[in-house]
């Protein structure tokens, strides 16, 4: 379907206004948090509040600007037939990125771990758990949420996702530590999310992966999460080795491991999704031309081939006649000539 160039410019408005609704969401939440909890709680705060800034006012844009009847579900968090396994599908891929990633470290490198299993630091473990859940799904409806959506209408998926995949490098500037390979990484994984959402048009996936990604690597594997070490209550790593293979200070994600298997993670994703892609973000086929019954049409011809079928009026009688052959002629008596003639 075409979109004309008013249309696009409408969406491409629609993007910046969510852009900037994001920005100011984060300092609103930010600041909402520091006047109500302590600093073990703060960061789960913060991000349950900006969560649930983004999807109000992204549902009231959806609802103005798109006349959107159900904006969570056009924008990928409906709970479809699936949704759990999709959600499932991405934390797997997750998880098993950061064992490929750490596993090259134990093995030609080395990881030395320390475990304070206190009871405070078993429930830092779970209020880390919920606000990696909860930032994720924040983080994925403000890039692959409304925004992305309406720049996508704007500009196409190309180009959508490119853009998307480098403001999100850009939000990880200034992370601690941050490097070459560290935005290199990140580009990839912002193109693996965006992937993600255009297979499947929903978030379940990339939620999945953007959660089970940080929280194998912080609270299982106690490394840095782009550069933060504030999710390692009770396993905490210190690594050893070249900075190619363990990232430094910036954890996995600085690491040349990291963006090969990323790469790979984009095979594996497109391989794992073709069923979902053919369900979900394949073209809606729009019928045109003449509407025709093709069961009537076939009947008609039908019923035209064998000619109209006309039944007896009622029960009627044959007569049948047999004709019998002519019956012989008596023979008639000889008349004797008497006159002399010869």
């Amino acid at each position: 379907m075409t979109i004309s160039w008013v249309e696009r410019t409408r969406s491409f408005a629609w993007f910046l206004i969510g852009a900037i609704y994001f920005g100011l969401a984060m300092l609103v939440s930010q600041h909402a948090a520091r006047g109500l909890v302590s600093a073990d709680w703060y960061e789960l705060v913060s991000r349950s509040i900006l969560l649930f800034l983004l999807l109000v006012g992204y549902a009231g844009m959806g609802m103005v600007g798109q006349r959107q009847r159900s904006p969570l579900r056009a924008m990928g968090l409906w709970p479809r037939p699936g949704w759990m396994s999709e959600f499932s599908l991405g934390a797997a891929l997750g998880w098993g990125g950061i064992v490929a990633c750490a596993l090259p470290i134990a093995l030609f490198g080395e990881l030395v771990l320390k475990i304070d299993a206190a009871p405070h630091q078993v429930l830092l473990f779970v209020v880390d758990l919920a606000t990696l859940a909860v930032a994720a799904l924040a983080e994925e409806v403000a890039f692959r949420g409304y925004p992305f959506q309406r720049l996508i209408e704007a500009v196409g998926p190309f180009l959508a996702t490119l853009f998307v995949c480098l403001i999100f490098v850009a939000a990880h500037l200034a992370n601690p530590d941050s490097s070459s390979a560290s935005l290199i990484t990140t580009l990839f994984a912002g193109w693996l999310l965006a992937l993600a959402y255009l297979r499947t048009r929903a978030l379940w996936i990339s939620w999945g992966f953007h959660f089970a990604w940080n929280a194998s690597m912080g609270l299982l594997f106690g490394l840095p999460v782009s550069g933060m070490t504030i999710f390692s209550p009770v396993v905490s790593t210190y690594t050893r080795g070249p900075v190619w293979l363990t990232g430094g200070g910036y954890g996995p994600e600085g690491s040349a491991v990291a963006i090969v298997v990323l790469a790979g993670l984009l095979f594996v994703l497109i391989r794992s999704t073709r069923d979902l892609k053919h369900q979900y973000a394949m073209p809606v086929i729009i019928p045109g031309g003449i509407p025709v019954d093709i069961d009537a049409l076939s009947r008609r011809q039908h019923e035209q081939a064998m000619g109209p079928v006309i039944e007896p009026a009622g029960q009627q009688l044959v007569q049948i006649l047999t004709l019998s052959p002519p019956a012989a002629r008596p023979s008639q008596p000889a008349i004797e000539d008497t006159s002399g003639n010869p």
